[in-house]
């Protein structure tokens, strides 16, 4: 599994554009948002932009990426999809809530950790960082991960949010 992997970070590190996005496609499904950072919070609690809670991802051969997710509004869950657009390997443009640059910061089988430079309607900058998974639990060492990327992004701990513990948005 090991190798699996790191063959395929090699590819990504050396392919070409096209080739690098296929490489992605087995990254490709079912995903579920776990937690979410912000350095500012209101972004991601319920009503805010970022309180979103991921079903699917899918990467195409055209060098882009579709998500879908639900929103909490209102304790209503509102069903949205956004595509972003490659920038570079592991770098996407969304816009979504303002202009939002997405960078994969870590992907394994299990877990993706990824960052958001958000620029909302206002010109208000935000940092995010959330962390998906594939089944009901992320590891530990995954959980630690996404909080050290958090905090190399100047995000207090206390501006991480758990989204399984209120996550009662359809399956899909």
């Amino acid at each position: 599994m090991k190798v699996l992997l790191l063959s395929v970070v090699l590819g990504l590190l050396y392919a070409g554009h096209g080739e690098a996005q296929l490489l992605l496609k087995p990254f490709s499904g079912e995903w579920k948002t776990h937690y979410i950072a912000a350095s500012n919070k209101d972004k991601i609690t319920e009503n805010g932009p970022f309180h979103i809670y991921v079903r699917h991802v899918e990467f195409h051969a055209n060098d882009t990426v579709d998500v879908d997710f639900y929103v909490k509004s209102d304790g209503e869950c509102v069903r949205k999809q956004v595509t972003g657009e490659k920038e570079k390997t592991l770098v996407y443009h969304i816009t979504y809530a303002g202009q939002n640059k997405v960078k994969i910061l870590r992907l394994s089988l299990d877990t993706i950790i990824g960052s958001i430079h958000n620029v909302d309607e206002d010109g208000k900058e935000t940092e995010l960082v959330g962390i998906l998974g594939k089944r009901d639990q992320i590891s530990d060492i995954d959980y630690e991960k996404f909080k050290k990327e958090a905090s190399d992004r100047g995000i207090p701990e206390e501006n991480i949010m758990n989204f399984t513990d209120n996550d009662d948005c359809p399956a899909e």
